[in-house]
């Protein structure tokens, strides 16, 4: 089973430690585009003038306000890192809580979670990376857009990864586009909306949420790590999901694409 999730803006940049050793992160035959991003990322962000500065912000989509993640980017090379789990803080992060979780579980999160990454392409919870900020929507000087330049280049490892089992797909937007299942893998894998459902005059209203989307994905995924489901097919990961107290229903998807559940809160 893989579990592909979305990195998060927000990272807790690590105090100490050795940099990055592309070699080290999973899928190393990577580790050559992995440097050529980060190399063009720094080389851009090492611009000290005003203009240059400006020209980073414009280009990573960032405000005025920002500037000090240049002036990290700019560090990369030198910078500590940690294990992913540690360095994305946000919402998913924050509710998935992978430091609480006991021995048996985090080993199962560990070897099933799947990052995507505008810098990175993909890393998993353990692999060791200093905080950062690169969307996969950028586009980069020397490598182009990071989405289409990605896609390219994880089609294959990635293809391979998701050869047997189950795929549960947490992405969106950019992250989404970066990898697509094969028509094979498609049958296989489960993309996941959250929608929160009210009453309004006596009637059930739905609607896309975003904050508790993040937050409701990253507590899913800690309940399927706490029983270490092995589902090995999207009928039972929706039966699965449906033991541990989840509404799921299942909307109509293309053939050959991947089957889309929707998962429904009535809480926030």
């Amino acid at each position: 089973m893989l579990i592909l999730l979305p990195p998060s803006e927000g990272k807790s940049a690590p105090a100490a430690g050795e940099p990055v050793d592309h070699d080290a992160i999973w899928l190393p035959e990577l580790a050559r585009h992995r440097r050529r991003v980060l190399a063009k990322l720094v080389a851009l962000c090492g611009r000290s003038s005003t203009r240059g500065v400006n020209a980073s912000l414009d280009t990573l989509g960032l405000s005025a306000g920002q500037q000090a993640e240049i002036a990290r980017n700019a560090g990369l090379h030198e910078a500590p890192a940690a294990p992913a789990a540690d360095v994305y803080s946000g919402v998913l992060y924050e509710a998935l809580d992978a430091g609480s979780l006991a021995a048996d579980a985090r080993a199962w999160l560990d070897e099933r979670a799947v990052v995507f990454s505008g810098l990175w392409g993909v890393v998993r919870l353990p692999d060791r990376i200093p905080a950062y900020r690169c969307s996969a929507g950028v586009t980069l000087p020397g490598v182009g857009g990071l989405t289409p330049y990605w896609k390219k280049v994880l089609n294959r490892p990635l293809s391979l990864a998701a050869a047997e089992g189950t795929v549960l797909d947490l992405r969106s937007g950019a992250y989404a586009a970066m990898w697509a299942p094969s028509e094979a893998v498609a049958e296989r894998t489960a993309a996941v909306r959250v929608l929160h459902e009210r009453v309004v005059d006596g009637v059930a209203r739905r609607s896309v949420v975003s904050h508790f989307n993040k937050a409701t994905k990253g507590r899913l995924v800690r309940s399927l790590a706490l029983v270490a489901a092995e589902p090995r097919t999207v009928g039972e990961l929706t039966d699965a999901l449906r033991d541990l107290k989840y509404t799921v229903e299942e909307r109509p998807a293309p053939a050959g694409r991947p089957r889309q559940l929707d998962l429904i809160v009535a809480e926030l």
